[in-house]
């Protein structure tokens, strides 16, 4: 055992993975569908 510190760098945080621009651009229209979808079933459903 030694006096001696060892300093040593903290790990790097991993980056987040970055959708393709394809896929994010699919993922958008799909939500905009599926909003568009639920707010057609609730006022059908409710009749307002």
């Amino acid at each position: 055992m030694s006096n001696v510190v060892d300093f040593k760098r903290p790990p790097k945080p991993k980056e987040p993975k970055k959708l393709s621009p394809a896929l994010r651009k699919v993922l958008t229209v799909v939500a905009i569908v599926a909003a568009l979808a639920l707010i057609w079933t609730y006022f059908y459903l409710t009749g307002a």
